[in-house]
């Protein structure tokens, strides 16, 4: 099997502290570097498109949401783990580019939802599609045996955290 960069940094932990257990350095740094490089694959795509990966969950939550494609500040903010001023900080950058709007909760007149307009539907429906096609080639580079076995150890990895 190939080497990589974080070998050879637990090799160098291995000669000047052989005292200490790093295998765990292994595997958090290997993660680390693969949502790195995994990170910029994505944000290419997005970037083609006009899109950050911030400004594209917020529409992709918007569009996963079904007809007519609305949320409350609230539910949207549910969907992330950001502050509140950073979702707003999103919303009205994507109002600016005319891709959301705020309008007035027909069930509660004291609240608003955030709401995809016509432009916003069509650029997250381009960015979603581009989106899953890089990930089928991101994900192209592991035979499907291993995709699954990854995905099933990281599943429960991550739902220790959540």
């Amino acid at each position: 099997m190939e080497k990589d960069h974080v070998d050879r940094v637990l090799e160098q932990w291995h000669r000047e502290r052989p005292d200490l257990d790093v295998e765990p350095m292994g595997l958090l740094g290997r993660l680390a570097r693969l949502a790195t490089y995994l990170g910029r694959e994505v944000e290419k795509t997005f970037l083609e498109l006009g899109l950050t990966s911030a400004n594209f969950d917020v529409l992709a939550a918007l569009r996963r949401s079904g007809k007519p494609y609305r949320l409350s500040p609230g539910d949207l903010l549910a969907t992330t783990m950001i502050t509140s001023g950073t979702m707003t900080n999103r919303i009205d950058q994507l109002e600016k580019a005319g891709l959301v709007e705020r309008m007035t909760n027909p069930e509660d007149r004291r609240s608003v939802l955030i709401a995809l307009k016509p432009e916003g539907l069509d650029l997250v429906e381009r960015a979603v599609t581009a989106h899953v096609a890089n990930q089928h080639r991101l994900t192209a580079l592991l035979e499907p045996d291993e995709r699954a076995t990854l995905d099933m150890i990281l599943r429960k990895y991550l739902s220790k955290f959540e």
